[in-house]
């Protein structure tokens, strides 16, 4: 009989101690709900920042989409975008050009400035000297070992305000070693585009005039931009054959 009186004992202990630690609980929870809205009172979210935008507004607000070819095709008939113009890709026998999917893959033309080091010469962004390459118009440059050329479109671009270009080299060339850099064609610019041409192997490199040299994306943002290339006099606007740097 007295185990069970100690057994109810304990019990009752138990559950007393259970009581008072979910009382204690509920207390706690009580107090962390009224400092969150004292601090809520304190300082509203939409008080505080009125204006500021979500990122996902802040991600619309600049979104920009890839232009298909119905658009480039439309853009370089009826408005100049590209002359001369090819409207369907060109690969028999060739490297090859024209309109794709959702870019244009231009030409190279037969002119050609080859960098060379016969002349000691440094190349100096800044000064550019005419030491530093040997002109050649041809059908077939042939670009030293670790060398490169500069070279032009065959196509003459005029960009829309609303729309930027960017440049990939051909897969062609790519897998030879041989690299091709252009720099965005941004908003209203307009001109034949300078190539620059690396041959990254230890070999001569050829690069075939007349057929495809790179691949121009056009991106169409939602907005046109405040100040386009043509509004701040852009140094390389209306450039025609290949184009030396300039500062």
């Amino acid at each position: 009989m007295a185990t069970d009186i100690n057994q109810t004992s304990e019990r009752k202990r138990r559950q007393g101690e259970a009581l008072r630690a979910n009382l204690a609980r509920r207390k706690d929870q009580a107090r962390r709900r009224e400092q969150a809205a004292e601090s809520c009172a304190a300082d509203p979210p939409a008080l505080q920042h009125p204006t500021a935008p979500s990122a996902e507004s802040a991600a619309e607000s600049l979104a920009m989409s890839v232009l298909p070819d119905t658009w480039i095709r439309t853009m370089a008939l009826e408005s100049g975008m590209i002359e001369p113009f090819t409207e369907k890709l060109q690969r028999e026998g060739v490297i090859s050009y024209g309109l794709s999917s959702y870019g244009y893959d231009a030409r190279v033309s037969r002119e050609f400035k080859i960098f060379t080091n016969v002349d000691s010469a440094v190349v100096d962004p800044k000064d550019f000297s005419q030491q530093s390459f040997v002109d050649r118009e041809t059908d077939i440059c042939v670009i030293p070992p670790n060398s490169f050329a500069l070279a032009r479109t065959v196509e003459l671009f005029r960009i829309p305000r609303d729309v930027l270009v960017i440049c990939l080299g051909k897969s062609t060339y790519a897998r030879c070693g041989i690299i091709v850099n252009v720099t965005p064609l941004e908003p209203e610019w307009e001109g034949h585009v300078t190539l620059e041409f690396s041959n990254t192997t230890p070999l001569p490199a050829k690069i075939y005039a007349n057929e495809g040299a790179c691949q121009f994306i056009f991106l169409k943002s939602d907005s046109p931009c405040a100040v386009s290339y043509r509004d701040r006099a852009g140094k390389y606007q209306g450039q025609t054959g290949v184009t030396l740097p300039k500062l």
